[in-house]
């Protein structure tokens, strides 16, 4: 019932954050709403028992792809200037209202659910052991070495190659 839950819950965390990158005018907010969006689908891999690729997920993409983004934002600028005034006059009360619900509910569902938090650790099925690290890591440093260092021997000349790009065209203007 809990995974059903959280699988809704982040489904439409999820829906709506990819909704705000494509809709919003800003790009701060398209920004941030694609950090919700791959916060939510992180959260997803976690009910599907994959804890390694959900670390990835916010790890990579969450962290360094959109630091990456906001930085090139950053650079290009954006020259339009924001009213600071709030146009919902009882925002911040409604979200501190929101925030104290969720927290009163996840304090009740930790003392007063009856249910395992880790559902892999009761069962010894191999099909619940797919997202975990030793799972992922034994074929990826054994059958798919070459592919893996290949993969980063590729992604590491393709970022040199980016570099001299830009520095022989900053040479040349």
């Amino acid at each position: 019932m809990v995974e059903a839950l959280a699988f809704v819950l982040m489904g439409l965390v999820a829906l709506a954050g990819a909704v705000t990158v494509v809709v919003s005018r800003n790009p701060i907010h398209s920004a941030m709403g694609l950090l919700g969006t791959l916060v939510a689908v992180a959260v997803l891999y976690v009910v599907q028992l994959a804890h390694l690729v959900a670390a990835v997920q916010v790890i990579v993409y969450a962290g360094a792809v959109l630091t990456l983004f906001l930085f090139v934002i950053m650079l290009i600028g954006v020259d339009t200037s924001e009213t600071r005034d709030e146009k919902l006059p009882y925002q911040r009360w409604v979200v501190g209202g929101l925030a104290v619900v969720i927290v009163v509910f996840a304090a009740g569902l930790t003392l007063f659910g009856d249910f395992e938090w880790v559902p892999a650790a009761s069962t010894t099925s191999p099909e619940a052991t797919n997202g975990t690290v030793q799972a992922i890591a034994v074929p990826l440093f054994t059958d798919w070495v070459l592919a893996f260092e290949a993969t980063a021997l590729l992604l590491t000349i393709a970022a040199a190659g980016a570099i001299a790009l830009a520095h022989y065209r900053r040479r040349e203007a």
